[in-house]
């Protein structure tokens, strides 16, 4: 011990992290040959991979070359080109063929360690209808019993046991509105009843996906997972990083690295003072409650450069009561007999857009709101809708004003605090819209992403559908994100950058740790968490290189 810090550890490949850039950097680390260690700051391993839906939009890839369906990497850098456009190194060109041509190798190293994938074969890119658009890019795992993990589930953040794909999502929220809904349920609820009586703990979506990680790496590799083990600083010796210093146990651990260091400890969505420096807001965020930007600062110590500080995985969400998190919305914006108003009882969005674009709508319509989701009494009755299914919380809403009942437009009105003629005005418009099958105003239902959430029972627009019907319900709506997207620069291989465009010598970043390949928007469903695989296992195939 000198100063305090101890020399506890050396290995090839040091991983800042536990989500899916981190893992997957495990991952393609002990593919290699390689030593890897997992540093979570926190005393919950999963990251927001684990709170998420657990999707991968990864085009071109191998399940989909299985299953006949046609997408080439011309078609996939096309609609890149097209959606994402090049903003700056993060999301370059150059940084996008390194993210199409990655797919392959990312599958099917995991599927070689024993990772079962699916595809949701009816989830479309989030703008279909540009150049290069398809049908089921997006892959999740398969739903595995969570008990192959052992202990570490204890540990898992988020860790409900949901045998849950992205289909079902979909699905489950017409359950008793639509055949297919009923018959998506039934099978939920037999998939589930399997997997009891067979003593499995079945988990699928996020939480799939990071236990099935674990297993593959940590379980079956004996890659050491160590938590609480926040990241103090960068170790660098001529111009190279060679490890870090954690703090473990109330002391400075350095922690050696041979290869390199991969930061993956995800975005700043928890740090207020940056969220306010960034972004003007205070935020919303579902994510990981431990990423408050640390790695990102601990790189730009040892310079690294950073793009999109101002962005974020941008959507609508249910504002929280106190002590609880906002719940972000998807599906039930999409769903008939509902429409989103701003503070004056006006539209200002098409309300089934993709959830990031709906977020940039938002800020810039109006930053502090408030926002309403405004749906009548069928909406309530005809489909899930996560966010109001506990009559606790309903009433602790309605006591804290961020949902409002009422049996008519005008009473409605006046809980919303808007003017009731305007607010008559703005339903007798989208009723119409409704009635006639086109939004003439923000052209909701045009798109096949829009429709994906619909409720193809209601004609002529499966998005689209009058509200009419009393009682009338509001929830207050915040703009919510799933992570911010800022961080370090780096290049197709995940190295770290400086503004100059040298590269930090030892030195990786994935995941919301990076400045995302994505740009400003999401071309599809898993854009998070694709290229952080993707980066992960391409930065550890460029530290195995290092010591040839």
């Amino acid at each position: 011990m000198t100063d305090g810090v101890t020399q506890d550890e050396v290995f090839d490949v040091v991983v800042v992290g536990s989500g899916a850039a981190a893992f997957a950097t495990a991952l393609g680390a002990v593919d290699e040959g390689l030593s890897v260690v997992l540093l979570e700051s926190t005393d919950k391993w999963g990251g927001s991979t684990a709170m998420s839906g657990g999707g991968m939009w990864l085009p071109n890839n191998p399940l989909m070359r299985r299953d006949g369906v046609g997408d080439s990497r011309e078609e996939a850098l096309t609609y890149l080109a097209a959606t994402v456009g090049e903003e700056g190194v993060a999301a370059s060109r150059a940084r996008q063929e390194a993210f199409v041509d990655g797919v392959p190798d990312f599958v099917t190293t995991a599927e070689r360690h024993g990772m079962r994938f699916a595809r949701a074969t009816d989830y479309p890119d989030y703008y279909p209808e540009r150049p290069g658009g398809k049908v089921g890019r997006s892959m999740e795992v398969e739903p595995l019993d969570s008990k192959v993990i052992g202990e570490w589930w204890r540990t898992l953040r988020n860790a409900v046991p949901l045998p849950a794909k992205t289909d079902d999502v979909w699905l489950l929220g017409r359950a008793w509105s639509t055949p297919g809904g009923f018959v998506r349920g039934a099978q939920f609820v037999l998939r589930a009843l399997g997997g009891v009586l067979r003593g499995q703990r079945l988990a699928g979506i996020g939480v799939g996906l990071a236990t099935s990680f674990c297993k593959a790496v940590v379980v079956d590799q004996g890659v050491p997972l160590r938590l609480n083990s926040p990241l103090e600083d960068l170790v660098v010796e001529d111009d190279r990083v060679v490890g870090v210093r954690v703090r473990r146990d109330g002391r400075q651990v350095t922690v050696r690295a041979r290869r390199g260091v991969m930061l993956a400890g995800g975005g700043f969505e928890h740090n207020v003072d940056w969220r306010q420096k960034h972004h003007g807001i205070d935020g919303a965020p579902s994510g990981n409650p431990g990423n408050v930007g640390g790695p990102i600062a601990v790189a730009q110590r040892a310079g690294a450069a950073v793009e999109l500080m101002d962005e974020a995985w941008w959507g609508g969400s249910i504002a929280p009561l106190p002590g609880t998190a906002p719940a972000f919305i998807v599906g039930e914006r999409s769903m008939p007999y509902s429409l989103l108003l701003d503070a004056h009882g006006d539209r200002f969005a098409n309300e089934s857009e993709s959830y990031v674009d709906l977020g940039h709508h938002m800020l810039a319509h109006d930053k502090d709101g408030p926002y309403w989701l405004v749906a009548d009494t069928r909406h309530a009755r005809r489909y899930l809708r996560t966010f109001a299914l506990d009559p606790r919380a309903n009433k602790a809403m309605r006591k804290a004003g961020i949902m409002v009942k009422a049996d008519s437009v005008d009473a409605l009105a006046r809980g919303l605090g808007v003017q009731p003629a305007r607010l008559r005005a703005t339903l007798q418009r989208f009723n119409g819209f409704a009635r006639a099958g086109k939004d003439g105003d923000f052209g909701r239902g045009d798109s096949a992403y829009d429709r994906y959430y619909g409720d193809p029972t209601v004609r002529p627009n499966p998005c689209l559908g009058p509200l009419e019907k009393p009682p009338f319900t509001a929830f207050r709506v915040v703009i919510g994100d799933l992570g911010t997207k800022g961080g370090v620069v780096t290049d197709g291989d995940g190295r770290a950058l400086r503004e100059d465009g040298s590269v930090i010598e030892g030195l990786y970043s994935a995941g919301n740790n990076s400045a995302s390949v994505m740009g400003r928007t999401y071309p599809g469903p898993g854009s998070t968490i694709g290229p952080a695989a993707v980066f992960g296992v391409r930065a550890a195939r460029h530290m195995a290189r290092q010591g040839r």
